[in-house]
């Protein structure tokens, strides 16, 4: 076990002491958001630091698993844990950021008849936009065909409503 602990701190130094460019290549985010992320995981979300594992290093391998669609497999190897941490740690995780949706999606308020905008007097009670989008993914080859657009991609369907301020309030995945 001590053998693997300068490992661990090289690794996540790496991943996200050396540079945005690394850090974003590796995490999907920049240093800033990911202290940001952090700092709200551990003081709104109720993320603390496991016995081995701080709040950083749970957000890494949580954020690697999603960014790069690992297997538990292929996150213990680089972070020199057991899958078993990998699992808790990532849901303990999961959890954390669910508990930010308040914080994270805006609360819609519908346009009043007195706003001040001229453009939108005419969507009276309108909470916001809707649109679609489609998204890149990758499953399992026996689960491709579910996948498969009429454009030859292997995507999902995403719909997103924002507010007037350009703040998710809803999204959907499909």
């Amino acid at each position: 076990m001590a053998d693997r602990i300068p490992h661990q701190i090289q690794h996540m130094s790496e991943l996200v002491e050396m540079s945005d460019v690394d850090c974003f290549d590796n995490l999907r985010m920049y240093r800033s958001s990911f202290n940001r992320l952090c700092y709200l995981l551990r003081h709104m979300g109720g993320l603390v630091d496991g016995r081995y594992v701080n709040v950083g290093e749970q957000e890494a391998l949580f954020l690697s698993v999603l960014s790069h669609h690992s297997k538990v497999r292929v996150v213990k190897f680089s972070f020199k844990r057991s899958g078993h941490t990998i699992h808790t740690y990532f849901h303990n995780v999961l959890r954390a950021i669910l508990k930010l949706h308040g914080s994270l999606l805006a609360k819609p308020s519908p346009v009043t008849n007195d706003y001040t905008y001229p453009s939108w007097k005419q969507f009276k009670g309108c909470l916001g936009a809707l649109d679609g989008t489609l998204i890149d993914v990758h499953v399992p080859e026996i689960d491709k065909a579910r996948y498969h657009t009429r454009k030859g991609t292997i995507s999902v369907n995403v719909l997103a409503a924002c507010d007037r301020g350009m703040r998710f309030i809803y999204m959907l995945a499909s």
